[in-house]
């Protein structure tokens, strides 16, 4: 799916609209008493969203509903879009309106602006790392509370592809699931009349080669993974593995090291790293007063 349509499912998106209105609610209270206090009501400005740092833009949309939704009148002017780098000094965005708007604002967009570049800014380190090999980098399920859709949008705009949503959209056969279940051949007999009526991807975490070799000699899933797996048990389990399944590493990855664990030739890498691990990006809204 292009980011564009994936946008224009982010701006509509009622949960994102519920968390702006959180975010500004928990920011301006009762009123920008500074900005109330020393500025005439009737000041207009114009204001720019400068990147301090290189990185990968992400949050325009989400950006813009916070500002239309202090200010509906404010002129918005994306002058970059999702997913295009940026330099140190690029204009992402230029706006005209209310000062009042514009400053009260403020903070609110650039969390939400800085936070999603920087998810989608890490998520381009670890495509990029892996660039010379046939791997995928995953997302994952460790995303800001409340953040899920925003952070994987980010994480997309980087260039990661992005795993399950949640618990429901995917079956991802676990450690605990297996002990709970009795055995591995149980929770797999368990899940199939699941996959035969919604043909529902179904992945097995493996945590030893041998267990590996149970999963191959049972079958009924589409991928496996090896979980916290050294780079030669991932060789080894990928030689066992060969064209039979998809083959996914997960556990201790880092962009220092992923490209060492693409090599072992696995189809996909997931990390959490993509999303709890990122540092916002350093972006400030300079702004001009018009008398």
């Amino acid at each position: 799916m292009s980011l564009s349509t994936l946008s224009q499912q982010l701006v509509n998106d009622r949960s994102v609209v519920r968390l702006v209105q959180i975010a500004l609610n928990e920011d301006l209270g009762t009123g920008d008493i500074t900005t109330e206090l020393t500025i005439d009501e009737s000041v207009q400005a114009s204001a720019v969203f400068v990147a301090k740092a290189p990185g990968i833009v992400s949050g325009l949309d989400v950006a813009e509903i916070v500002l239309r939704s202090v200010g509906e009148n404010i002129e918005w002017k994306p002058e970059m879009q999702d997913g295009d780098s940026c330099s140190k000094g690029s204009i992402l965005a230029t706006m005209h309106g209310s000062a009042h708007y514009l400053l009260s604002a403020e903070r609110t967009a650039l969390n939400f602006l800085q936070r999603m570049c920087g998810v989608a800014t890490k998520a381009r380190a670890f495509v990029d790392a892996v660039k010379h090999t046939k791997t995928q980098i995953l997302d994952t399920r460790k995303t800001i509370p409340g953040w899920r859709v925003l952070d994987k949008y980010a994480a997309h705009c980087g260039g990661v592809v992005n795993n399950r949503m949640g618990l429901f959209d995917m079956v991802l056969i676990k450690d605990n699931h297996i002990a709970a279940a009795g055995s591995l051949r149980a929770a797999l007999e368990a899940v199939r009349e699941l996959y035969e009526e919604n043909r529902m991807t179904i992945e097995i975490e493996c945590d030893t080669l041998d267990q590996v070799r149970e999963a191959l000699s049972i079958g009924g899933f589409h991928r496996i993974m090896f979980d916290n797996f050294s780079l030669d048990a991932i060789r080894e389990g990928v030689a066992l593995v060969g064209d039979r399944f998809k083959t996914e590493a997960s556990g201790g990855i880092t962009v220092e090291n992923v490209s060492s664990f693409a090599e072992c030739g696995v189809d996909y890498i997931s990390t959490g790293a993509v999303t709890h691990s990122a540092i916002a990006l350093d972006i400030s809204m300079d702004i001009q007063l018009h008398s």
